[in-house]
């Protein structure tokens, strides 16, 4: 299974249009304008909160809470890394290893096993991101670590 995750182009705040394979709208999310620190919130089509990343801040290395139904499902923090972009969730017993370049991440259960993969489409005028998944209930998971990666890696690229 299969989301693609685009930025729009003209908008004040973050904001994406999430997309099924079957290219149909799935989600929209809508980051907060005034606020310390990331505040993005995930819609369903007929408009109902469904998820929220909020970065906390005054931390060393960006960190997010990740919520999914008004419930605090974890956090997600970026390593102090040198050569690759990794990060450490507390929900699901994911780990998140990227690529060198920041474009490409792995996720993994805590047996090792593939879960989620994202991979940042490159040649394009905003943020976009392919999100694959194994799963149906990883479905949201996947999609708020995936924002919650982009907004930690904010300016980088």
């Amino acid at each position: 299974m299969k989301l693609l995750l685009k930025q729009r182009f003209f908008s004040w705040t973050d904001t994406y249009d999430v997309f099924d394979e079957d290219d149909c709208v799935k989600y929209f999310v809508k980051a907060e304008f005034f606020t310390f620190g990331h505040v993005l919130h995930v819609y369903d089509t007929a408009g109902k909160e469904v998820g929220c990343i909020r970065e906390k801040i005054l931390t060393f290395m960006p960190k997010f809470e990740v919520i999914i139904g008004g419930q605090l499902l974890g956090t997600i923090s970026k390593k102090f890394t040198l050569f690759s972009e990794d990060y450490v969730l507390d929900y699901k017993g994911w780990d998140v290893e990227g690529d060198f370049l920041g474009w490409d991440y792995s996720v993994r259960d805590k047996y090792g096993a593939d879960v989620v993969s994202v991979s940042k489409e490159i040649f394009n005028f905003t943020d976009v991101y392919s999100i694959a998944f194994y799963r149906s209930s990883d479905e949201l998971p996947a999609l708020l670590t995936a924002i919650a990666i982009d907004a930690a890696n904010c300016g980088k690229n």
